[in-house]
């Protein structure tokens, strides 16, 4: 088994909910933005930060890599590590599927590639500040209070 563990494991069960562990990052821009993505994966406008599920034998770092490029084109280069999200609710995709999803976090700053979104997952990509996104995926608010509060290591 290669790539798309998550395709693999849902022929074997359906929708039924699963954990899975995602990483993400908070790429830093100029004066205190950051990058958001609109993700393209739910119904109403939302913005979120990017980041993926883990494919198997991927580090964690890898995964955010990975998803930061394939959803925003920007490659990044990691400052720290912001935290474990572990209490997240049960999350129910557009399609059915059911998820836990353990969140990996890491703080980055942008180390070049091409800015564009992959108007699959991802709409539109943007550095914002914070404070004046509305609309943000749930999962995401405490982790950018985390940030913003200058939080390292956190565990929830």
């Amino acid at each position: 088994m290669a790539k798309n563990y998550i395709k693999w494991l849902r022929k074997k069960v359906r929708h039924a909910p699963v954990i899975l562990v995602a990483a993400g990052a908070i790429v830093e821009g100029k004066n205190g933005t950051i990058l958001f993505q609109q993700r393209g994966d739910r119904k109403t406008v939302v913005w979120g930060l990017p980041g993926g599920m883990m494919e198997l034998g991927e580090t964690a770092e890898q995964t955010m890599r990975r998803e930061v490029k394939e959803e925003t084109g920007v490659n990044v280069t990691v400052k720290y590590f912001l935290g474990a999200y572990t209490n997240s609710p049960i999350d129910t995709y557009p399609n059915g599927d059911k998820a836990h999803v353990v969140l990996l976090v890491f703080v980055c700053k942008p180390s070049g590639g091409t800015f564009r979104a992959d108007e699959k997952e991802t709409l539109n990509v943007r550095y914002e500040d914070p404070k004046k996104i509305k609309d943000m995926f749930p999962r995401h608010i405490r982790v950018v209070q985390d940030y913003l509060d200058k939080k390292q290591g956190v565990v929830r």
